[in-house]
């Protein structure tokens, strides 16, 4: 995939590169209490490892993973990604058969720094990464997953537009290393226009 620099008014988004693992851990450490059902590097050897797994994934095609930074100062606040890329099996002849881009994706591994919360910063990202899947990828839908405790994240995912999809039963590994139950959110693309206005009015 492309490399991705999204810019807003309040937050940036720069692919993620070695270059961010010291702010990605400073970032981490403002209140690591906050990330009990989130993975979130803690310490200069977790964020290096972090960016090494992201950037395996970008190499593998799967990701596109963000460094989050805030434009007043240029401080990395957090991170965020496309991944699990989706090519449907169009048939010759059809409109979308031979895209370069994805028909569908999701959104995840988003997380951010203590002071950053309950601030533009959330929104403005979300609008950023679905501006761009929708609006030059063109794609037909975006998925948002969370661990079932993570009612912080769940929130946040209703107030952004997520539509509420259901429940899936030990879909992925917690942070607690054991099988969590993750709900599914979703937006497609017929729902876009006006959740593009809401969001353009609360940033």
């Amino acid at each position: 995939m492309e490399a991705l620099r999204l810019s807003g008014s309040h937050v940036c988004l720069e692919p993620l590169d070695r270059s961010h693992a010291d702010g990605l851990a400073a970032a981490a450490a403002a209140d690591p209490s906050l990330y009990r059902w989130t993975i979130v590097p803690q310490g200069m050897a977790e964020a290096a490892s972090y960016i090494e797994a992201a950037l395996a994934a970008r190499d593998a095609g799967s990701a596109v993973p963000f460094a989050i930074l805030r434009l007043e100062d240029g401080a990395v606040i957090g991170s965020t990604r496309f991944f699990n890329l989706e090519w449907w099996p169009w048939p010759a002849g059809h409109a979308r058969h031979g895209r370069r881009d994805p028909d569908a994706c999701e959104i995840g591994y988003s997380w951010l720094t203590r002071p950053a919360i309950r601030t533009a910063a959330n929104t403005e990202a979300k609008r950023l990464l679905l501006t761009h899947a929708f609006e030059s990828w063109k794609v037909l839908r975006v998925c948002l997953h969370t661990d079932a405790r993570n009612l912080r994240s769940r929130a946040a995912i209703e107030r952004i537009g997520g539509r509420f999809e259901g429940i899936l039963r030990a879909h992925r590994m917690g942070t607690d290393y054991a099988p969590r139950d993750s709900v599914r959110f979703s937006i497609i693309a017929g729902e876009w226009p006006e959740l593009k206005r809401r969001l353009t009015q609360t940033a």
